[in-house]
């Protein structure tokens, strides 16, 4: 651990040095990469001076109680000794998380894609019930949501409904909802009361940048038509919606919140790279191994992840095996103990990991 903490200190110094160059500070793109790695690796650096002051303070006081003689002293040297190395456990278990590999996506924005699955109409109302728990999950955390593309279904709720959600740490927080939901409930269709069980399936997305991922425009066909709303009525008489085909790999994006149809160009644009994104990670995982399968955060979007038990009022997530008794509460956006749980799981495996590897 010494010796990452140590390289951590030189890089931290190291930056402090390129981040005042004439060259860093003319271009805002490097300046502002910049700023964000002297931020983060300040907050460990902190830490770790603190940490080496208080070994210092150690060994000295490990040299007085071996040769002072003055009972009182000695006393004082002993109180003084159990609180240091009381601390120095405690910035150890603050520096072990600290060296946890960060996902260089948490702080991107996101998209979210909710789809109805087995179920038929009862998997669109959940699909449109799960929409209305994010967005109000999204309102606590002061973070932004924009609707792009929706299909309603014939009963309610979506067959697909897509958004961008911006703000602090979305990413981070939001990945570890995808995969397929699941719901046990007697439907409203359901004349003799019997329970169903219907699934919706959810993906996460890191919205991407150009720089990201890079797309050439050529293998990419543009349609434009009029937006629509429920029932299929027009909303505007423009040819303002967009519908992107990825020729290579057969993506295709529609979007059509906006009225101009450069924004909605853009809005497709992003949601195709973050798809196009995804493909390539899952492949890259898939060389890795079956290492990041066994993640809790690993977003396969195949993975049943949650059950929501309407007559038991329970939802359990499967990977970790948690269940409340609050579902009426969870529905309301109340889903941050889920990922707490979820997110001290996954660190706790890396660190596992980590400490198999030291």
């Amino acid at each position: 651990m010494q010796d990452k903490l140590e390289a951590i200190k030189e890089r931290f110094e190291e930056v402090a040095q390129l981040i005042i160059q004439p060259d860093a500070m003319s271009d805002m793109g490097k300046y502002t990469k910049l700023s964000k790695e002297y931020k983060d690796l300040e907050k460990v650096v902190k830490v770790y001076d603190e940490y080496r002051l208080i070994l210092d303070n150690l060994s000295s006081t490990k040299s007085l109680l071996e040769k002072e003689k003055d009972p009182e002293f000695r006393e004082m040297a002993k109180i003084e000794w159990e609180e240091l190395k009381n601390r120095k456990e405690e910035i150890e278990g603050e520096l072990k998380k600290m060296l946890i590999p960060k996902d260089p996506n948490d702080s991107k924005d996101c998209i979210l894609e909710i789809r109805s699955g087995t179920g038929g109409d009862e998997a669109a109302i959940f699909a449109g019930d799960l929409f209305r728990m994010y967005e109000k999950f999204c309102e606590k955390q002061n973070w932004n949501l924009t609707v792009l593309d929706l299909t309603f279904g014939t009963s309610g709720g979506y067959k697909e409904i897509i958004s961008s959600v911006s703000g602090a740490d979305v990413y981070g927080m939001l990945k570890y909802e995808s995969g397929v939901h699941r719901v046990q409930r007697v439907p409203a269709t359901e004349t003799q009361g019997r329970v169903h069980t219907s699934a919706a399936t959810v993906a996460v997305l890191p919205e991407m940048e150009e720089v990201d991922v890079q797309i050439d425009m050529n293998d990419v066909r543009k349609d434009t038509y009029c937006s629509s709303g429920p029932g299929g009525q027009s909303v505007n008489t423009t040819y303002s919606a967009v519908r992107l085909t990825h020729e290579p790999t057969g993506l295709v994006v529609t979007c059509q919140d906006q009225k101009s149809q450069i924004k909605n160009f853009e809005k497709a644009l992003k949601v195709l790279r973050s798809r196009i994104y995804e493909i390539e990670l899952a492949k890259h995982n898939e060389t890795v191994g079956a290492q990041r399968k066994s993640m809790v955060g690993s977003g396969d979007r195949s993975d049943k992840i949650r059950t929501y038990n309407y007559p038991q009022s329970r939802v359990t997530d499967h990977r970790i095996n948690k269940t409340v008794y609050n579902l009426s509460e969870v529905m309301e956006g109340n889903i941050e103990d889920f990922i707490s749980a979820l997110r001290f799981a996954e660190n706790a495996a890396k660190m596992k990991e980590g400490g198999a590897n030291d």
